[in-house]
């Protein structure tokens, strides 16, 4: 394992933070937010094509850079901090990795040159209603009809559901139940029978949305009823992924708190020199930097193929989803009465980090996982 980041992998942080503070400043993080996508498609080629960060994690041989998850997640960590509003997420980690963990070799060729140049906007269509992230909640059901498949029932907190261009869709043979019978998907985004509506959600910046179809034709990616164990794959990925997105998403939080506590005068003090105020501080340091180097061990885990992965993975999520809200609310008490109205941007970072605490699986869901892996394990 490695603890640390090669001089490589630091220049292109600092060449990815430069980007995208230019590109993502909170002008217009609130302007994009307020619209119906979420996101702009001239923003969004501009990004693909002046660092490519969509062929990050895919192989040369789809078009893509061939990288690993380490610097995919400083990519992604980069992105939280800077609370981009683009389908990056959607695509590259749920989208990409469903079809590169189930698709075949065909599948993969037709597939994912489109999402490695920008040109194809996917997302990955997995929970429904109940809000359950495990497969054995899927009651969309996939009939055979002439060489392609029906689909029949909804998603719902489809990640950019109601704009991507390709939706990969996780269903079922009807009949069956649980773990079994399930498979992939593909469906246009345009498709006849598909409806596709926006959710209203705490957090703008990260748009969702509930889809209905009804007798949708879509076609198989990869085998027919092999899909459990690629999903759970795709769901340690994304978990990770998020952890990793998190992190950078509660840095800036108490990079930003600190600076202000720094330069708010009360008493003829800077409020930064108040006893209570440094040990707030210091709680915040060491809750991100602890799940900073759960999110990083668990990216350099996935590259090397750890055996405890899924409950690294759990690890990694359940520690960043409780850092990440709770320096949320350290910074809006820092930043006192201002902290709570609309012109300060700190209630930016704590809607995305309420929503990203509960998106996969809530910390109190990832400990579970974490016993009852080990709990096999032993």
């Amino acid at each position: 394992m490695k603890f640390s980041f090669s001089p490589e992998q630091d220049e292109f942080r600092s060449n990815v933070r430069r980007f995208l503070a230019d590109r993502s400043p909170t002008k217009e993080v609130r302007r994009l937010m307020e619209t119906d996508a979420g996101w702009e498609r001239e923003g969004w080629q501009k990004l693909n094509a002046e660092l490519g960060l969509t062929a990050i994690r895919i192989p040369e041989a789809y078009g893509g850079h061939g990288f690993g998850f380490g610097e995919h997640c400083v990519v992604l960590e980069e992105m939280g901090r800077a609370l981009l509003c683009a389908p990056y997420f959607a695509t590259t980690v749920l989208a990409a990795g469903a079809i590169l963990n189930a698709g075949t070799e065909a599948d993969k060729r037709a597939l994912l040159p489109g999402i490695a140049d920008g040109e194809t906007i996917a997302t990955l269509a997995s929970a429904e209603d109940s809000g359950a992230w495990d497969a054995a909640a899927t009651t969309l059901t996939a009939t055979p009809l002439g060489g392609v498949y029906k689909l029949n029932g909804h998603k719902s907190y489809v990640i950019d559901g109601h704009t991507a261009d390709t939706v990969i869709v996780l269903g079922r043979a009807p009949g069956t139940t649980g773990g079994t019978g399930l498979s992939f998907f593909v469906v246009k985004g345009d498709a006849a029978g598909l409806a596709r509506r926006a959710l209203k959600t705490m957090d703008p910046t990260r748009k969702m949305a509930r889809l209905t179809f009804d007798g949708v034709e879509a076609s198989l990616l990869g085998e027919q009823g092999a899909a459990s164990a690629p999903f759970a794959k795709t769901m340690i990925e994304a978990s990770i992924c998020l952890a990793n997105e998190m992190v950078g998403g509660a840095e800036r939080l108490r990079e930003d708190a600190l600076a202000y506590a720094k330069l708010r005068v009360q008493f003829g003090r800077q409020i930064a020199s108040f006893q209570s105020m440094k040990h707030k501080q210091a709680d915040m340091l060491l809750d991100v930097e602890m799940s900073k180097s759960a999110a990083y061990f668990a990216a350099a885990a996935l590259d090397d193929g750890d055996n405890d992965i899924a409950a690294t993975a759990s690890l990694a999520k359940a520690s960043a989803s409780e850092t990440y809200l709770q320096t949320a609310i350290h910074a809006i008490q820092i930043h006192g009465g201002i902290g709570f109205t609309w012109d300060n941007d700190t209630h930016l970072w704590f809607k995305r980090a309420k929503s990203s605490e509960v998106l996969f699986g809530d910390a109190h869901y990832h400990r579970e996982q974490m016993i009852r892996h080990w709990g096999t394990a032993a």
